[in-house]
């Protein structure tokens, strides 16, 4: 989903589409129609087309759209039934549109015009709003968060955690923030789970980083990127950035994952050192082949360079990080551009 809103939302001209029950654009297989048969007062009766409530309905349905913009992905993506076509310049916006019409013609495919957006330079796509180079929350999504009330059992937490879990790239510290959240998600613990004031205060805390989320940039793979990591005894962070028209590292995305309790136990030369490896991973369709600038307040590149020979995992750490061009700036925490705003854990 993230690449989708990376490939969208660099564009300036955007339209977005909801597809007119587009399940039941899709014939059933002869052989599968009687799978879908069911009795009524009048008799019994088997769908034609694709229903709603089949469990490989919504996979089915993707496999379609898929093939609608399979030629034209260019400038056109599909998430289910939203389907989005974008462009540079409004003539080329034009062309784009009328190519993307005619493939749903085709395939017999009806478009929802009591529900679209046509050609906005900002528009609203699964859950974000995005466009222009760069992208946020829907607003009207976090307004529900805000509203959540404190769950009372694994399931509601579970499920509170999920809605902000979704937004995780755009809160610094996530995973350290909702440790104590997490915490309370595990076997161990009761179904009515014992609400804690720690607990209190990282629900409140999550909820405070939602209201505060800034516009991400969508990255330029013609630029280098920049890359703050960090580590504290429970968690690892990064933030992606890029330099942006004023020449300020313009965040692109956060990431943040707690540490097992074996890795707690590493010394904090080599949970800064697993900061990278974890970043580098995490951000690796991104940073393949691109220059990155590594910002850090350790000096963890040096330490895997000369204590690699005495240890695998070092090893292997040291061999993961020499397949990207990578140049690493050591200073202190305190001259870091926005430190906080880094995911400094």
């Amino acid at each position: 989903m993230m690449e989708l809103n990376f490939l969208v939302g660099k564009k300036k001209f955007i339209t977005v589409l909801d597809m007119l029950k587009g399940y039941w654009s899709i014939p059933m297989e002869d052989n599968s129609k009687h799978l879908t048969a069911f009795r009524t007062h009048r008799g019994q009766y088997q769908w034609n087309v694709l229903p709603f409530g089949l469990r490989n309905a919504a996979a089915t349905y993707q496999r379609a759209m898929s093939k609608v913009v399979q030629t034209i992905s260019d400038f056109a993506c599909a998430y289910i039934d939203d389907l989005a076509i974008f462009s540079d310049t409004w003539e080329e916006h034009l062309n784009h549109l009328e190519e993307v019409f005619k493939r749903l013609e085709h395939f017999n495919f009806s478009v929802n015009l009591g529900k679209y957006e046509f050609a906005r330079q900002k528009v609203k796509y699964l859950g974000h709003v995005i466009g222009s180079g760069r992208h946020s929350p829907d607003k009207e999504r976090i307004k529900a968060i805000q509203n959540l009330q404190a769950p009372t059992t694994k399931k509601q937490l579970r499920s509170a955690l999920g809605l902000c879990n979704f937004y995780k790239q755009y809160i610094p510290n996530f995973a350290k923030i909702a440790l104590p959240l997490t915490e309370l998600t595990k076997k161990k613990v009761p179904n009515e789970i014992p609400w804690s004031k720690e607990a209190e205060n990282a629900f409140k805390e999550l909820k405070t980083a939602l209201c505060g989320i800034t516009e991400l940039q969508v990255p330029d793979i013609e630029k280098p990127y920049y890359l703050h990591t960090d580590a504290s005894q429970t968690a690892v962070g990064c933030c992606l950035g890029q330099l942006d028209g004023e020449d300020n590292i313009h965040p692109i995305a956060f990431g943040s994952q707690k540490l097992n309790p074996s890795q707690q136990k590493w010394s904090t030369i080599e949970r800064e050192a697993y900061a990278i490896i974890w970043a580098l991973k995490k951000f690796e369709t991104l940073l393949c082949g691109a220059k990155i600038f590594l910002l850090t307040d350790h000096n963890p590149l040096a330490f895997l360079t000369s204590a690699a020979p005495q240890c695998p995992r070092l090893q292997r750490w040291a061999l993961a990080i020499q397949r990207h061009d990578i140049e690493a700036s050591h200073m202190k925490g305190s001259k870091l551009v926005n430190a906080d705003a880094l995911s400094r854990l």
